[in-house]
């Protein structure tokens, strides 16, 4: 599956793409506040395989960011999705890539869940600290909801989504 954007794309993860995820994955700067992964191109691949079987069934979405040259810029996932809300995160984007990379990748994350897949919010959480992350969530109108030691819980809905569009 592939969402076509102005200046990107977001086609799903194929078994080609392990080494790129992997990559990504061990940049220690970009990846500071996600989850680790203690693992190896192999691992990976075989991540990948057993993640397809979720996609088939529409209950997980890994994509990867691709400029409309095919240049992989960046990786986003969908999950943990819930009767009227999904979940998104494991948002990296390369050095070097556009600087609007990250806006339009949110926008298509966006787009899809809430007109393609019809969930009415969003569901996310982002570790203290990650200023950087959550100054990009709250400028675009998602609230926090709640707070733990970690994280702070945000929710956006696709009614704030029109309106944030819109401006």
């Amino acid at each position: 599956m592939i969402i076509y954007g102005k200046n990107i794309n977001m086609r799903t993860v194929k078994l080609k793409d392990a080494k790129f995820i992997y990559d990504m994955r061990q940049n220690l700067t970009k990846t500071k506040y996600l989850s680790k992964i203690d693992s190896s191109v192999k691992q990976q691949e075989n991540w990948i395989n057993n993640y397809k079987a979720r996609e088939e069934k529409k209950e997980e979405f890994y994509f990867v960011i691709e400029s409309k040259g095919n240049e992989r810029l960046g990786l986003v996932r969908m999950y943990d999705f819930q009767e009227d809300s999904f979940c998104w995160g494991s948002w990296l984007i390369k050095d070097g890539a556009p600087k609007t990379t990250a806006i339009e990748s949110a926008l298509q994350v966006y787009e899809f869940g809430f007109y393609g897949l019809n969930f009415k919010q969003s569901h996310f959480d982002v570790r203290k600290g990650n200023e950087k992350v959550i100054s990009f969530h709250k400028r675009f109108g998602a609230n926090v909801v709640s707070e733990d030691d970690v994280n702070y819980y945000f929710r956006f809905t696709e009614e704030r989504y029109r309106t944030t569009k819109e401006i």
